[in-house]
């Protein structure tokens, strides 16, 4: 696998939260976040909610994992890491979008040939702070 499409070291990928990163299709850029299973291989989905595509699962500190499910803290929505099906919430029945990452030795490459890798974290695109949907303005 060529070295520009190398993401991490497969030990540095958590089995018990997700490493966040940034992928490039064209000029658009896109988080995604990695997580390894308890067989040792890894997945990889893009960093969103089914249930509001612009709340994010990781901000940057790796999204919760709870009994092999990640989970949207917004919402309490759970998917599971394997498939990122999601089996509770709002979302229930969505799938979380996959990316397909390759293990070849000791590291994790993106194998999706819609991407490329840029580089590890957040994209710097999104608003880091929690939000909310509520608007006071009145508008």
């Amino acid at each position: 696998m060529d070295d520009s499409r190398r993401i991490v070291a497969v030990e540095e990928v958590p089995s018990d939260g997700t490493l966040l990163f940034t992928v490039r299709s064209g000029f658009d850029k896109e988080e995604a976040i990695l997580t390894r299973l308890d067989d040792g291989s890894v997945v990889a989905f893009k960093n969103y909610c089914q249930h509001w595509t612009d709340v994010r699962l990781d901000k940057g500190s790796g999204a919760l994992v709870r009994n092999d499910e990640i989970v949207c803290q917004k919402h309490g929505a759970t998917f599971e890491r394997d498939t990122g099906y999601c089996n509770f919430g709002p979302c229930e029945g969505a799938v979380l979008d996959a990316l397909e990452v390759a293990v070849e030795g000791d590291a994790v490459y993106l194998a999706d040939e819609e991407y490329e890798f840029e580089h590890l974290g957040p994209s710097g695109e999104h608003d880091l702070s929690t939000g909310s949907r509520i608007d006071f303005t009145g508008s």
